[in-house]
């Protein structure tokens, strides 16, 4: 090897590590200061007195225990319905493996945001020997649903709590200027396009590049496992199931807001639609990238009760700020439990197959 071979290797590994570092710091450190920066703004506005206060002294932890009942039994659901996926894929996974990956999903998310699918999908197809690709496919199908689902939600919203929804943009004509400013903006759908047009054009005019062709064959294994739903026996059981999974969302908020003589104020002047409003916001912001949606969460709930702010007396600020941080609050510790359960039972079965 040459002496400028050799510089040649030299620079190139820095670069490679470089990259590779970027990679992690986008990946992990972008939503870790999102989850930070959102927590800081929150708690550095509030009285964090009168927060714990409001916690300590208005709060019946009953109501929260059992909302966190019913957490487990969504993951439970959603173990029951990818288990359907899977079998039509001939993956025949115990309905026990299936829900310690689930658990171990949102755990693995409160440290590592968007792993905890992959770890999931690894996990899965390592214990059953199947393809990590259309396992990872068939889990991707089930997000797909979820995404769907918000959606439905969202136009649901819309049209059960669209008198409040316009009622709140009229009373802030400030925010309702700027979301439509957003919307119409030029600059948006002409990036959108340009994205769009360039990911089109890398695969139509270079189909031979090393990178397409990696791509469109971990697409093919993805699309396998996406293309299942259509196919699949049970379909009838599946959506059953996803009805089950977003209802027992939907009703752990609800319960949850009973926990609280003023945000039970709130269900019982609103009805259900302004729990629908939270449910639905709260749901959207998991799309922000952060760690396991700590801070994007408390910030959607705190907006969606501040439109019932003036039909309900004592809904301040920092009572919705302690509601969203008990709730929240509550859920991740369920979280780190479930992955703590998780791991030490794969740790026990590891070591006794071993033996």
């Amino acid at each position: 090897m040459s002496d400028s071979d050799i510089r040649h290797d030299m620079d190139l590994k820095p670069r490679g590590g470089a990259r590779r570092w970027f990679g992690y710091i986008l990946r992990f450190g972008v939503p870790l200061v999102i989850s930070v920066g959102l927590c800081y703004l929150l708690f550095a506005k509030q009285d964090f007195g009168e927060m714990v206060r409001i916690i300590k002294h208005d709060c019946n932890y009953w109501w929260i225990v059992l909302a966190l009942v019913i957490s487990v039994f969504s993951h439970i659901f959603r173990a029951m319905r990818w288990d359907i996926q899977l079998r039509a894929l001939d993956i025949r996974a115990s309905l026990y493996t299936l829900t310690l990956s689930v658990f171990g999903t949102y755990a693995v998310n409160l440290v590592f945001p968007r792993l905890g699918e992959v770890w999931r999908s690894g996990y899965v197809a390592q214990k059953q020997n199947a393809p990590f690709t259309t396992v990872f496919g068939s889990m991707l199908a089930e997000r797909v649903a979820d995404l769907f689902t918000v959606i439905l939600l969202t136009l649901m919203t819309f049209v059960f709590a669209g008198k409040e929804l316009m009622n709140y943009l009229r009373q802030n004509e400030q925010t309702y200027l700027r979301l439509i400013d957003v919307v119409s903006s030029p600059w948006l759908w002409g990036g959108v396009l340009a994205v769009i047009l360039a990911v089109v054009a890398v695969f139509v005019f270079m189909p031979g590049n090393a990178v397409v062709r990696k791509v469109k064959e971990i697409c093919s294994g993805l699309w396998q496992g996406f293309a299942v739903i259509a196919t699949m026996p049970g379909k009838g059981r599946w959506l059953l199931y996803t009805a089950c999974i977003w209802g027992c969302y939907f009703t752990q908020l609800y319960v949850a807001f009973f926990a609280f003589p003023v945000t039970t104020g709130v269900v019982e002047r609103y009805g259900l639609s302004a729990v629908l409003v939270c449910f639905v916001l709260s749901s959207i912001s998991m799309g922000v990238p952060s760690n396991g949606g700590i801070g994007p969460w408390q910030w959607a709930i705190i907006f969606g009760l501040s439109m019932y702010a003036v039909g309900v007396p004592g809904l301040t600020e920092s009572y919705s700020a302690s509601f969203a941080n008990l709730v929240m609050g509550s859920q991740t510790l369920l979280l780190i439990v479930l992955g703590l359960f998780t791991f030490a039972s794969i740790a026990v079965s590891r070591k006794r197959k071993s033996r």
